[in-house]
């Protein structure tokens, strides 16, 4: 059985990190999480997160290098991180409760989805590095 690959997207400008609040599944809404979604089959890790963070705010970016290590969502699902670089337009809600932009100091104080928790180490240094 083939493993379901989500992306999610680092997202740093100005020093800050674009974070999304999940509107659902009830289980994880009012969490925190860096947005993405499930990869199509056919796609590229790099294609998919272009598609949807353009479907989740509205934006367009460039992908950059992965960060930190694959995360396992149980047997059939693993969660990948990559920076990524805004080319064209202003981040949008479209697809989340709300959007927010936090400091490295931030990132440990906000209730995150359980898996994105593991990148708050690659996340605080790449916040330190960024500006």
């Amino acid at each position: 059985m083939a493993v379901q690959i989500v992306v999610a997207g680092a997202l740093i400008a100005d020093g800050a990190l674009l974070v999304a609040q999940r509107d659902r599944p009830s289980a994880l809404a009012g969490l925190w999480e860096l947005p993405g979604g499930k990869v199509a089959p056919g796609e590229s890790d790099a294609e998919a997160l272009i598609r949807e963070l353009r479907e989740e705010l509205g934006v367009r970016v460039a992908v950059g290098a992965r960060l930190g290590a694959e995360v396992p969502l149980g047997e059939t699902m693993a969660l990948r991180a990559y920076r990524v670089t805004l080319t064209s337009g202003d981040v949008q809600p479209h697809d989340h409760r709300a959007l927010r932009w936090v400091s490295s100091s931030e990132l440990h104080s906000l209730a995150w989805v359980p898996a994105d928790t593991a990148w708050l180490p690659d996340l605080t240094v790449a916040l330190g590095q960024c500006c």
